[in-house]
């Protein structure tokens, strides 16, 4: 069983990998809050890559899946944010090591990074033999630790980082100190006065005092005396600070490329689970969805935004989940409704449970199904710069048309209050021209609009309603559901509640 990644079932280009840019979308769709707050306090990873390579194979997906499921068990997951400590630990080593100025201290630190290199390997190779694990990857990943660590060559490293220690440890010297004049010699079994002068002081102690010592500042680089000080400790041990010297040399390449990458990539999965625990200890549910590249009956119940939900759950605000569906021919949602009654919210929940299934993460919801889609859109209303010679609603029909330029059948596009700019009649017209190109296409689609006429456009439209309080319409319950469109409803409810149809206003008015 041949390990070559943790993240991809099949080998991937680096160079590729690393030069990937954070899709345009992210932002329409808030996926740059949740990329923000999951990796969160692991820059040193650069996981932000990563979230810019959707999968388009449902078995690249399913292998990330059963990586996952291995990493909900509390014993392995110990034991990688054990294994990712001690390999931060060898990272700070190198980097402390590249600041210092003496050579032979330099040799200490990366010395010591090894050992933790290889001590951390060591015990991971252990752990993993004692974890039930099921997946592909991670099957992969301990046959080739076990195999690593039985190497010749990983062997012999341990052995002679072990010896090069104990002989830096053996090492021994006295200092005599006149004037400014320091010499440095091999201890030889000289007295040591420190123990004697503790016992003639240890009469003085009158039970517990109050500490009067001061601590000092111990920076890691060393002054010019104590490097002139161990300069000359390496010419009297000359055999052992050599040998030191040669060791750094031959072992610069130390760090296998396979166990830093896995290092790196195992963040993917540990940041997004440790992102999602707060949400599900505040009640709410994430499923391992069922992906498809043919079928595009999607559903999905109990879900939710998830850059919302972030928010609410720190703030400890209720959370409202919703549920959707299309089955057969439906490919389009159109979502009208009450403003500021969450039809933005459900199309951004739309785009993230696809985009958030497609990296083979566990989306927010109690079950999902979705498309596996080529590429995602997104048409949302924007700003208008100076610099833009073109009008905002001839921006908005550039975009539209780049998108549906480029999208196929398998892509998925999310509009939201498209075309607000124009009159109703223009609004509607443009409308039902885009909709209906995105209807040849066979596109799946959300439609965030106040236009309720686009909702009944095709059979393969689907209306969805954000409601409200029906005794008191002004209050929004952000339940999102499938029912026909019925803004006049909502008009005439509100009117009522504020004296404002048209018979109270003739009576308030009347002489």
């Amino acid at each position: 069983m041949r390990f070559h990644s943790i993240l991809f079932d099949r080998p991937q280009s680096g160079a590729d990998i690393d030069g990937r840019e954070v899709p345009s979308f992210f932002a329409d769709l808030n996926l740059d809050q949740i990329l923000s707050s999951v990796t969160a306090g692991r820059g040193e990873y650069n996981l932000k890559p990563f979230f810019c390579i959707p999968l388009n194979d449902v078995a690249a997906i399913t292998y990330r899946h059963d990586i996952l499921r291995d990493l909900e068990g509390e014993a392995l997951r110990a034991h990688i944010k054990s294994f990712a400590r001690n390999m931060r630990a060898m990272r700070e080593h190198i980097a402390q090591a590249d600041k210092l100025r003496c050579e032979y201290q330099k040799a200490s630190w990366f010395l010591d990074a090894v050992e933790i290199y290889c001590d951390a390997v060591r015990s991971l190779a252990d752990a993993l033999s004692l974890v039930d694990v099921k997946s592909r990857g991670f099957l992969a990943f301990r046959e080739y630790l076990a195999t690593y660590v039985d190497l010749e060559s990983f062997r012999s490293l341990v052995a002679e980082t072990k010896k090069r220690k104990n002989e830096l440890s053996a090492v021994t010297y006295c200092t005599h100190i006149r004037g400014k004049r320091i010499t440095v010699s091999k201890y030889e079994t000289e007295p040591d006065y420190s123990a004697e002068i503790e016992e003639t002081f240890q009469k003085f102690k009158q039970g517990a005092v109050k500490d009067y010592r001061v601590a000092f500042d111990n920076p890691a680089d060393m002054n010019h005396v104590e490097e002139g000080v161990l300069n000359l400790v390496a010419r009297l041990y000359a055999d052992i600070f050599l040998a030191l010297r040669d060791y750094c040399n031959r072992h610069r390449n130390y760090l296998d490329e396979t166990i830093r990458r896995f290092d790196r990539e195992v963040q993917f999965y540990a940041a997004y689970l440790e992102f999602i625990e707060d949400l599900k200890s505040a009640g709410l549910k994430f499923c391992y969805p069922h992906v498809s590249v043919r079928s595009k009956e999607v559903h999905a119940y109990e879900t939710f935004d998830l850059a919302l939900a972030n928010k609410l759950t720190h703030e400890h605000s209720i959370v409202v989940c919703n549920d959707f569906y299309l089955k057969d021919h439906e490919r389009i949602f159109v979502v009208s409704g009450a403003n500021q009654g969450g039809k933005t919210t459900f199309a951004r929940t739309f785009g993230q449970l696809h985009y958030l299934a497609s990296l083979g993460y566990p989306v927010p919801g109690r079950e999902a199904r979705l498309f596996l889609c080529d590429r995602l859109f997104t048409h949302f209303e924007k700003e208008e710069h100076i610099e833009n010679l073109r009008g905002k609603l001839q921006d908005e029909l550039v975009r539209i048309h780049e998108i549906l330029q480029q999208a196929t059948s398998n892509s998925i596009l999310i509009m939201n209050e498209s075309f607000a700019s124009a009159t109703l009649k223009d609004s509607l017209f443009l409308g039902r021209e885009v909709m209906q190109q995105i209807i040849q296409r066979d596109m799946l689609c959300v439609y965030v609009t106040f236009i309720d006429e686009l909702s009944s456009l095709s059979e393969t439209t689907v209306s969805m309603v954000v409601t409200v309080v029906p005794e008191n319409p002004a209050l929004r319950t952000y339940k999102v559901i499938r029912r026909p469109a019925d803004d006049l409803a909502y008009a005439v409810a509100i009117a009522e509640k504020y004296g404002l149809t048209y018979e109270s206003l003739k009576r308030r008015i009347a002489p």
